[in-house]
């Protein structure tokens, strides 16, 4: 069975973007994306696909046509219980609710990954320690949370 991910609509939207700024992470998203993404199950949840959906930016279509066939996790209302909580905890911010959303739905569904380039409010080594703790609290998994700059392939050596 292929590890499960979660990707968050960074992912999807640095994959699209071309700002010289970003370019190594642009760089490194497109070859995830298009060499290494098969060797997973991915998954994206309605607040990724709303997230992307809503306003107007150049890349809008382009970003939602990448994700077109990506299955869909729900919302549900235990998920945003959970979000409020890591609100209410202080580990994530009251605004957006998206980021805690983001985590409680990987969770929720028990994904390995958590895949995105919000290094603030997710994929933040000082923050993971309590979310693990409060996940166990709340007999959750806690996926690794990670950048496509951190999620290799795996090397087999001979």
């Amino acid at each position: 069975m292929k590890p499960t991910v979660y990707i968050e609509t960074t992912v999807p939207s640095y994959y699209c973007d071309d700002r010289p700024e970003l370019a190594a992470d642009i760089s490194r998203t497109r070859e995830w994306w298009d060499l290494e993404r098969a060797s997973y199950e991915c998954f994206i949840s309605e607040v990724v696909w709303n997230e992307l959906a809503t306003g107007e930016y150049p890349t809008k279509p382009r970003c939602l046509g990448l994700i077109a066939d990506l299955p869909i996790l729900t919302v549900n209302e235990q998920i945003e219980r959970i979000a409020a909580l890591y609100q209410n905890r202080k580990l994530m911010p009251k605004s957006p609710v998206r980021d805690a959303l983001h985590l409680a739905i990987a969770s929720f569904y028990r994904m390995e990954f958590l895949l995105t380039w919000n290094c603030q409010h997710l994929a933040n080594a000082n923050k993971f320690r309590h979310f693990r703790e409060l996940n166990l609290e709340l007999d959750l998994s806690t996926p690794q949370l990670i950048t496509p700059d951190q999620l290799r392939p795996w090397e087999n050596e001979a």
